[in-house]
């Protein structure tokens, strides 16, 4: 069974920045694919990034290309979500997820029911 931790939410301004992280509780950033996904109040969850196992092939949201950056640590078996430039809409409650890989990775767009590993999340809220 694999078990994922976030840390780094908190509160912040509009226009500042948090690095959120996801440990692994054993060695899987190598082999799974690995993504974040946020839901707001009243809202969806969805997708923000993700990224292939080699770390070459990385997808992002078109609502925060440009300002977060997902990377990977598979020493530490840890992934980390970079958030710059944050904006109010940005609050969510952000959450870390993994699948296998099987050749390729699920969409962030529409395959967030094939993630099968999740995180408890953390909580980000961006005041203006």
């Amino acid at each position: 069974q694999v078990q994922l931790v976030e840390s780094g939410g908190g509160s912040v301004q509009a226009g500042g920045s948090l690095r959120l992280s996801c440990a692994a509780s054993r060695s899987i950033i190598s082999s799974h694919c690995m993504a974040w996904f946020r839901q707001a109040p009243g809202k969806e969850r969805e997708g923000v990034a993700n990224m292939y196992p080699s770390g070459f092939s990385r997808f992002y949201d078109d609502s925060v290309k440009g300002r977060l950056t997902i990377s990977k640590d598979d020493a530490k078996n840890t992934v980390y979500l970079q958030m710059n430039s944050l904006k109010p809409e940005d609050t969510a409650m952000y959450y870390c997820a993994a699948v296998r890989y099987k050749g390729s990775c699920p969409s962030i767009r529409s395959g967030r029911d094939e993630y099968t590993y999740w995180g408890q999340g953390t909580q980000v809220t961006v005041s203006s």
